[in-house]
């Protein structure tokens, strides 16, 4: 299994397994993971992007070569944003980038944001966009983080055809109706963390189609296990779940431009 959604790092809320990268690769393997798209914690709170980001390529490497697969962070309010990009692309030649806009302080409207989409796609990068870490009520009540508000991406995402976007963490705002219509605005996928309720993969392959879905845990935030657990409760046949549970992803890897 291919879990796009896997966090490492120091998480200044509550302890999770994350900074301690032994016991966060075992429970991932433990659950059949084979291979984790990470991104840095550190990211979204360190102004210092570019050491956000050499520490995450040596800390994959290093730790579980072939299982953390790093995900560098751009933070394009920032004046260095396009040689961060350049450094995740060139230098340490990472698949794609996670952006973080509710930590980072922006919203979508954000010339730069459409910037970033646009040189991230001629460069060949995957850009995941969190919409969300937590619920909000568990968030620290002196540090308030809303869902970021995903409504202009479906007209981004029709203005940069070539632009592979996966949105992780986005069924706590979004309605699988919304999901249907940003799908179809061109190459957009979504993972299964926050995607609760009784077969609620099922549902949302009746809106999206099954190609565009991806397991994604939200790990160590959320439980490994609960994004396992939704593949084997539901009543999708076996080659939808195969689709969800690795082929998508390694199809979404292995070219520019995805069907």
């Amino acid at each position: 299994m291919i879990d796009t959604n896997v966090s490492i790092g120091p998480w200044p809320f509550r302890k999770l397994e994350g900074t301690d990268l032994a016991r966060l690769t075992a429970r991932l393997q433990r659950n059949g993971i084979t291979q984790a798209w990470t991104g840095s914690l550190e990211g979204l709170f360190d102004r210092d992007v570019a050491g956000v980001n050499e520490r995450l390529a040596t800390a994959c490497r290093q730790t579980a070569p072939g299982l953390l697969v790093p995900f560098g962070t751009v933070n394009p309010v920032l004046p260095a944003w396009q040689e961060d990009l350049r450094r995740c692309a060139e230098i340490h030649q990472f698949h794609g980038i996670r952006l973080h806009p509710g930590f980072h302080g922006y919203d979508l409207g954000l010339p730069a944001f459409e910037q970033l989409l646009k040189e991230s796609a001629e460069r060949g990068l995957i850009v995941q966009l969190v919409a969300t870490m937590e619920d909000e009520r568990t968030q620290h009540p002196v540090f308030q983080v809303p869902s970021v508000n995903l409504t202009p991406l479906a007209a981004l995402v029709k203005q940069h055809p070539s632009l592979r976007l996966v949105v992780l963490n986005a069924f706590r705002k979004l309605s699988l109706e919304e999901a249907g219509k940003l799908a179809a605005a061109g190459q957009v996928w979504f993972d299964i963390a926050m995607l609760e309720g009784v077969d609620r993969l099922g549902a949302l392959a009746s809106k999206v189609s099954p190609q565009r879905i991806l397991l994604g845990s939200h790990a160590p935030l959320f439980y490994v296990e609960s994004a396992v657990l939704k593949l084997q409760e539901t009543t999708l046949p076996t080659q939808i779940i195969e689709l969800i549970r690795q082929t998508n992803a390694q199809e979404l890897t292995r070219f520019p431009t995805a069907n």
